[in-house]
């Protein structure tokens, strides 16, 4: 809140951003307990864990992390699958649908893959679930050159970088709301991923930078 109150040109430090919060009836919402919603009860096959929490990457395309979350409306539940880069922390491809199936986390992998065309050795980090230690997922990593990697069974801070999305997510724009349909609760989630997150939420592990611009200083430091 200090940081977009000063980007906004209003000087104001922590107790005085709490104070117009308090005024204006504004509270920091609490973190949420965390809940299982990976099935590792497989006997596929489980990749070597080669992050290791080691969330910090020196350029784009290295290390792609990728889990599901599910949002509830009236209609039943909606599951959204996520590729995020960890050097920008930017979703480089998503996927919704009705169903928790392997074709779900496909659809987002896919997506992520023809957005940023990267070149043969992305280390592919997810949880041990089924969806991505499916033959077909792995068969895509192969295709696309890359290299499957997975977290420590029941370790969710193995995937710190794709939790810390779902909560913000769910924190910044789906609240304690329940929406109506399906097709609703979409519309929210692909407006915020690409109007907002992507391009204007500001990061601290980036130095207040969305993702989008910490991506461009990049490529500028490159041709500099």
């Amino acid at each position: 809140m200090v940081i977009d109150l000063r980007s906004a040109g209003y000087a104001v430090g922590r107790y005085k951003a709490r104070s117009l919060m308090k005024k204006a009836g504004l509270e920091v919402k609490s973190r949420k307990k965390f809940k299982k919603t990976t099935d590792s009860r497989h006997k596929l096959p489980i990749a070597a864990n080669l992050v290791n929490q080691q969330f910090r990457v020196d350029r784009p395309n290295k290390i792609w992390c990728g889990d599901i979350t599910y949002l509830w409306t009236l209609e039943g539940w909606l599951y959204l699958a996520v590729i995020i880069d960890l050097y920008s922390r930017k979703v480089v491809g998503w996927a919704l649908d009705t169903q928790l199936k392997t074709s779900l986390a496909l659809e987002a992998l896919r997506m992520a893959y023809w957005r940023q065309k990267p070149a043969k050795g992305v280390i592919h980090h997810s949880d041990r679930g089924s969806q991505y230690a499916a033959h077909d997922y792995q068969q895509a990593l192969k295709t696309f050159g890359m290299i499957p990697s997975m977290s420590r069974k029941g370790d969710c801070y193995d995937n710190a970088v794709a939790e810390s999305f779902f909560h913000t997510l769910k924190n910044d724009q789906l609240g304690d709301q329940i929406y109506s349909t399906r097709l609703e609760a979409r519309q929210v989630v692909v407006d915020y991923i690409e109007m907002f997150y992507n391009s204007h939420r500001l990061h601290s592990s980036l130095g207040y930078v969305s993702p989008n611009d910490f991506e461009m200083n990049f490529a500028l430091k490159k041709i500099a």
